[in-house]
């Protein structure tokens, strides 16, 4: 990942950040509880959030993301502990999280099924996965537009894909659906998911 990114990304992101995202993660991060895993923790836009948690372990693979998000680890009212790690190699015993954090994340990670996989391992039975998301629109021409774009949009902001079914990836991997939210024409998702007992 360029150096440069980390930069870029919160410059872009600042006024969606303030002016609606922040609300959304809010939310999204009150059911957060006992001993949390955030996958992809990026510049750390998270870590201020978190009011409910025992303790957040932020996992992310870029250093320079990592480096980032010092500032904002500092500003959290939880202990937050940074690990440089991949999503699809999660250095840790199975269900060892109540809670697996992904926000703005499953766009990029290269390869999804393994991702979501290592996350079921880790995760206790039955506990929560807390999704925020952009993923492919229902609409017929939103979704061919985002088709179009994504080849070119990878390649802009570092691997990010458009076009992705987050939501029906994780379903489809035996995880429950509790709860749905979607913003702009259902280009972002909010989802709070149970890891069932198999």
């Amino acid at each position: 990942m360029s150096s440069t990114f980390p930069k870029w990304y919160d410059f872009f992101m600042g006024p969606l950040e303030r002016k609606k995202f922040i609300k959304v993660r809010q939310d999204l991060l009150k059911s957060a509880t006992g001993k949390v895993l955030e996958i992809g923790s990026g510049t750390g836009v998270n870590f201020p959030l978190y009011r409910n948690a025992d303790h957040v372990i932020a996992i992310e693979p870029s250093q320079h993301m990592i480096d980032q998000s010092q500032s904002r680890s500092k500003l959290a009212v939880v202990p937050i502990e940074m690990v440089n790690a991949s999503a699809e190699r999660l250095p840790f015993e199975d269900h060892t999280f109540d809670t697996v954090v992904a926000t703005l994340v499953f766009c990029t990670i290269p390869n999804v099924d393994e991702a979501i996989n290592e996350l079921k391992r880790v995760c206790k039975p039955n506990g929560k996965i807390l999704l925020f998301e952009h993923v492919k629109m229902e609409n017929t021409l939103l979704s061919s537009m985002q088709e179009g774009l994504t080849p070119l949009w990878k390649k802009i902001c570092d691997g990010c894909c458009l076009n992705r079914e987050t939501l029906k990836a994780f379903t489809s991997r035996g995880l429950k659906i509790e709860r749905v939210e979607k913003f702009y024409k259902d280009l972002f998702i909010v989802a709070e998911l149970r890891n069932r007992k198999e």
